[in-house]
């Protein structure tokens, strides 16, 4: 093939990338979330739990979807004494990583016609979440809105994203997320 011809390839397919990138943009922009995912292993502190309860005063008609964390009394002490209807509580403790707070509740999810949600977790896990989420959520047409909890942690390292985004890839082609269930 001449050059001309594998330029002309390579840019239709640079401008192929850019259009979709761009509709899953806009679309995340009217797409509205349906429910609040967050992400458990916070400190201690319930830092996750408590940032989580505020959000979900503002938006009273979401279900609210914990994959981890603490323990459900404080979970539920949590969100009872902020206002919040325990009943919109759905707590998961199958997850033993962040690869598996994703893969364990997405089909569930996804099942509840559940196509976008707020994605809420620490600021320093952000990017790896976010990069999980869009490699298993997407593997389900989902899409999310990430909301990141403060705190004074620093980002964890590319590496630890670059990890885990391999192993989700591998979930989505073999449902093998390297823990036994």
């Amino acid at each position: 093939m001449p050059v001309k011809g594998k330029s002309v390839k390579i840019l239709a397919s640079i401008i192929t990338v850019f259009i979709l990138w761009g509709y899953k943009e806009i679309q995340d922009i009217f797409q509205q979330p349906q429910a609040i995912l967050v992400l458990g292993g916070s400190t201690s502190d319930l830092e996750r739990e408590k940032f989580t309860a505020k959000i979900a005063r503002e938006h009273p008609n979401l279900p609210i979807w914990i994959s981890g964390g603490s323990p459900p009394e404080y979970t539920k002490q949590i969100f009872t004494k902020a206002g919040i209807n325990p009943k919109r509580l759905n707590l998961d403790y199958e997850a033993v990583d962040t690869l598996t707070n994703f893969t364990t509740l997405v089909d569930e999810l996804h099942n509840r016609g559940i196509t976008s949600v707020y994605l809420v977790t620490s600021d320093f896990h952000l990017r790896r979440a976010c990069i999980i989420g869009e490699i298993v959520l997407g593997s389900r047409g989902m899409n999310f809105k990430p909301i990141a909890v403060p705190s004074q942690t620093p980002s964890e390292p590319i590496e630890k994203s670059i990890r885990d985004a391999a192993r989700a890839l591998v979930w989505v082609m073999t449902g093998y997320t390297g823990h036994k269930k």
